[in-house]
């Protein structure tokens, strides 16, 4: 048995768990769609983690519609950010409404929708999700590797302890 297998066995709370989430840049002539949270006041690209047994792209059809009502395809990967603090990988997706998705819409998480030109980004936009729309204007084919390290508590400006 290898060393780490042995490890992994005797000290099981080692043993690497990580959160996979899947969030889609959604892009219409030139324009990308955020949706407000219901419960902060921050803008976000629009996504979540995976269930056991989905794929990815059945993840973040399934978060995309439950958020916003509208059906997605896959155009690229955009980026694959670690977020070690929270002990989670993000893959990020630049996506296109297909051409008989409904118009998008809000929901139990999502109070409003809109569509904002990249000169004009809502300034409570989630810093890391501002980083994976800012990389998708990049027009990299190849996927971007990022850590994403702050807090949530200094992305959102909470103070401390608080």
């Amino acid at each position: 048995m290898a060393e780490t297998q042995l490890e992994a066995q005797q000290h099981p709370e080692a043993q690497a768990r990580f959160r996979i989430g899947v969030f889609a840049v959604i892009e219409r002539g030139g324009t990308y769609l955020l949706a407000h949270r219901s419960d902060i006041d921050w803008w976000n690209l629009v996504g979540g983690g995976l269930e056991y047994g989905e794929t990815v792209e059945e993840g973040l059809a399934r978060e995309v519609r439950e958020e916003v009502g509208v059906a997605i395809e896959i155009i690229r990967l955009i980026g694959i950010y670690s977020k070690p603090r929270k002990r989670e990988l993000v893959l990020t997706f630049l996506c296109r409404m297909t051409p008989e998705s409904p118009a998008p819409g809000t929901s139990e998480e999502v109070s409003e929708v809109a569509w904002f030109p990249p000169e004009h980004l809502p300034d409570n936009l989630l810093p890391k999700h501002r980083q994976r729309l800012e990389d998708a204007l990049l027009g990299s084919m190849q996927a971007l590797l990022r850590a994403q390290v702050t807090s949530t508590e200094e992305d959102q400006r909470i103070p401390k302890g608080m």
